[in-house]
């Protein structure tokens, strides 16, 4: 297992195509590209950089998403029909099995970390075998996330 730290620039990261499904497209020609930055040693989370100029279109989260927008502007409409502003700085969190509506005014770019969701009793599972772990001393507790050691959702 690599410890190797992964350093990136979000906002001049080279990205590749990445089309929206033409029938989740509303209005506009958007235009979706990305790039990969770092995929987890656990191989359940990613992490990207995601960018897509003006339109209007539905997303389906087949995983959960955290993002943090680098620059641009999109509104984001939930399922319950409220609409809000994302812009520069601004963070959002898609469940997994969610949609939302993106209108996107000025193109955006975003940086993403992408989770697959765990069955609960793996979780549960994952949370007991951790704990004792550290309870025999044979696990060292991370100073960035004190709960996490094997658990991968940081439940």
């Amino acid at each position: 297992m690599s410890n190797a730290t992964v350093t990136a620039t979000a906002t001049t990261a080279e990205l590749d195509p990445a089309p929206i499904p033409s029938s989740w497209i509303l209005a506009g020609t958007p235009v979706a590209r990305n790039r990969k930055l770092v995929k987890s040693h656990d191989r359940t989370t990613d992490t990207v950089v995601w960018e897509c100029t003006e339109g209007r279109f539905n997303w389906h989260y087949a995983e959960d998403e955290t993002l943090v927008v680098i620059y641009g502007e999109a509104f984001i409409t939930n399922e319950r029909g409220e609409e809000r502003r994302l812009g520069a700085g601004d963070m959002c969190f898609f469940p997994a099995g969610s949609s939302a509506t993106w209108r996107v005014t000025d193109t955006i770019r975003k940086v993403a970390v992408l989770r697959q969701t765990m069955p609960r009793p793996l979780v549960f599972g994952l949370r007991v075998w951790n704990k004792l772990l550290r309870m025999a001393g044979l696990a060292r507790r991370s100073p960035w996330a004190p709960i996490v050691l094997l658990c991968p959702t940081g439940m």
